[in-house]
């Protein structure tokens, strides 16, 4: 596992008897206790120091690149998120600190749910609405950004997991949701390998009647297949989800049991293999 923090033993050697500060120029300096200056550094130096987004970031692509979960994926996924809210502590309006700590909730509900955690569904209740509350923040804070409105929709998701989709719809989340992908699609509908493409063909397509559209939801499918983030481990799901909607139409059959077919060889994600093994035993 690659090391989480660099320890820079000559920086920290070098000022452990200093102190530090940033005159008007922005040259780092430090000083003696007589507040004598003894050295001066362009400010770019601070940037050595590993700070506490770039630590959640390398934990989380950490965990996603494991195709076998783990709970130590789970323990990554706490640690990512102390780590976000230690930056929102320090800056409660930092954009990044909040669409991060958002999406380190969706990670922890989804992962929760792929591991067969007894409690699962409290977990997705409480991360999904933790992550709903992030997001909505990053939202205020950038308008025209697509993190926000993208992990909004997808922690909605998780909660949806485990509350059901009626009791969604009964708190009013259809729309949100609705506005939240659709925004995400206008602002950058490649962003986390397509996502913002494969979440409005689930979402159309999982709603119950009289909201569901499955031909706008086969419209996405089919646009998202034709895109390089068709077929990798990191969306082998999008491979089950699109094979339940073609599975619905007799003359899409076969392509639905080809595309559940070949989840194994594309990962070697459990949850994901034994949905894939589930809907080919149904066919």
């Amino acid at each position: 596992m690659q090391k989480l923090v660099i320890i820079l033993w000559g920086f920290f050697l070098g000022i452990a008897h200093c102190s530090l500060c940033i005159g008007a120029d922005g040259i780092l300096r430090q000083a003696g206790p007589e507040g004598v200056v003894i050295q001066s550094a362009p400010n770019s130096v601070l940037q050595k120091v590993p700070d506490t987004l770039a630590q959640a970031q390398e934990l989380m692509d950490f965990v996603q690149s494991q195709e076998r979960l783990n709970k130590k994926g789970l323990e990554n996924c706490k640690k990512a998120l102390d780590l976000c809210i230690k930056a929102l502590k320090k800056d409660p309006d930092n954009f990044k600190a909040n669409w991060m700590a958002a999406k380190v909730c969706w990670l922890y509900g989804m992962y929760a749910h792929e591991l067969y955690l007894a409690d699962w569904k409290g977990a997705c209740r409480l991360y999904g609405e933790k992550g709903m509350t992030y997001a909505e923040k990053a939202i205020a804070l950038k308008k025209k950004r697509v993190e926000g409105y993208f992990w909004y929709g997808m922690n909605v998701g998780i909660y949806s997991d485990s509350v059901s989709i009626i009791t969604a719809l009964i708190e009013g989340l259809k729309g949100k949701v609705q506005n939240s992908f659709e925004t995400a699609y206008k602002y950058d509908k490649y962003f986390d390998h397509g996502g913002p493409i494969a979440a409005l063909g689930r979402f159309w397509a999982i709603l119950p009647w009289p909201f569901k559209d499955k031909d706008l939801a086969m419209k996405y499918y089919r646009e998202y297949q034709k895109t390089e983030f068709f077929g990798i481990p990191y969306t082998v799901q999008v491979h089950v989800y699109f094979a339940e909607l073609l599975m619905d139409n007799q003359k899409t059959r076969k392509e639905a049991k080809a595309l559940l077919e070949a989840v194994p060889e594309i990962s070697k994600n459990q949850y994901w293999n034994d949905q894939a093994r589930a809907l080919l035993d149904d066919m």
